[in-house]
């Protein structure tokens, strides 16, 4: 059991993704197509351009913040599904603050809607984290739940805005640039793409959110509440305190990345036929980093690679794009099943260790051989 959880994650990680993206080729053959073209395609739609490029980058700043909020949560031991629908709390909260406020200044009006997008996702996320502390409910169902209920609502919310505000009875008016997170110099630099201030704001939150776990006492005693909460309440610690503040932090993380959605990649609100996506996404991110701050980032790219090269595989090399969702599925497969592929570790190392007492084993056993047939000879 020792030398099975002695490998590294980062190198289950990165088998993880290898065999991913082999089930991947294998679906591409078996259908007819060319593997190799299928993923060189990939790769040229996503970073062939700087117009991709910015793509790219835009598509990572949800995924850093939802993958880090339920990260902390998953620190505390907590199981974070409701990352949907506080990214959607975010959304409505910060866009709706611009709508009904484009007389005030955009230095005031924006910094201040990201703070109510962020305390919105706050709220969503502190609920399931009060039910869990007083009551015992499983944040699980509870976030489901309240996945539905903030999805209905929100969509209820956007229907009933005032019709000044609407373009059509499911989708407000857009926001003009200067009223959102757009930034002309970052979409000059990536030839007219939607990157924005959100991306800058999403590597901020990640090394802060970094510091706060692995540098303050906030971030030990939600670490160790997580670990251990029999110890951590034995040292002095509460554990009900701490399960309302990781889920108050998670939650915020993910009304933030709601935040540069609708400020920064859409502008505008409409109606939703399903939670969004990027909070599912983040979850997926989140177990592919195994842990490690730094390993959002990387997963963040991968995921936002497959996405916006998926794109252009069916014009470049006729692959659809289906195969993208499918060699996500399999990554988090095999994620998942990472003792699966730390018991393969294993058995390779097994097998080189006894490879090599051999190679040691004959030079001896020659020797002794030939010792033997001198004496017999005497």
């Amino acid at each position: 059991m020792n030398k099975i959880n002695s490998y590294g994650t980062g190198l289950v990680a990165g088998l993880a993704v290898f065999f991913g993206l082999m089930v991947g080729a294998i679906i591409m053959l078996v259908s007819g197509f060319n593997p190799v073209t299928g993923y060189v395609s990939l790769v040229q739609s996503a970073l062939g351009s700087s117009l991709n490029i910015g793509e790219v980058l835009r598509s990572m700043t949800p995924l850093i913040l939802t993958a880090a909020g339920f990260l902390v949560a998953q620190s505390a031991g907590f199981f974070n599904i409701g990352l949907a629908g506080q990214v959607w709390v975010g959304w409505i909260a910060s866009t709706w603050f611009v709508l009904v406020n484009q007389s005030m200044t955009p230095w005031l009006s924006i910094p201040l809607a990201v703070i109510i997008g962020a305390l919105a996702g706050a709220l969503m996320g502190a609920l399931p984290g009060w039910l869990r502390a007083q009551f015992g409910a499983s944040e699980v169902i509870t976030t489901i739940m309240l996945n539905y209920i903030a999805l209905y609502g929100g969509n209820a919310f956007v229907q009933g805005l005032p019709k000044k505000l609407m373009t059509t009875t499911d989708m407000t008016v857009t926001l003009p640039t200067e009223d959102s997170l757009r930034w002309d110099f970052l979409a000059n630099l990536t030839g007219g793409s939607r990157l924005n201030i959100g991306f800058i704001i999403a590597i901020v939150a990640l090394v802060a959110i970094w510091f706060i776990m692995k540098r303050t006492t906030l971030g030990f005693e939600i670490r160790a509440v997580g670990l251990n909460p029999d110890a951590a309440r034995y040292a002095g610690m509460s554990a009900k305190r701490t399960a309302v503040t990781a889920m108050t932090i998670s939650g915020l993380l993910a009304g933030l990345a709601g935040a540069t959605e609708g400020l920064g990649t859409y502008l505008n609100i409409f109606s939703q036929t399903g939670a969004p996506q990027v909070g599912y996404d983040g979850m997926a991110v989140a177990l592919l980093a195994s842990g490690s701050f730094l390993g959002i980032f990387f997963a963040a790219l991968l995921f936002s690679i497959l996405s916006v090269g998926g794109l252009g595989m069916p014009l470049a090399s006729g692959v659809p794009t289906e195969l993208v969702s499918v060699v996500t599925a399999s990554i988090i497969f095999f994620i998942g099943a990472n003792y699966l592929i730390r018991l393969i570790l294993v058995k390779i190392d097994e097998d080189d260790a006894k490879q090599k007492a051999k190679k040691l084993a004959g030079p001896q056993k020659k020797g002794r051989n030939d010792k033997k047939v001198e004496k017999e000879a005497e």
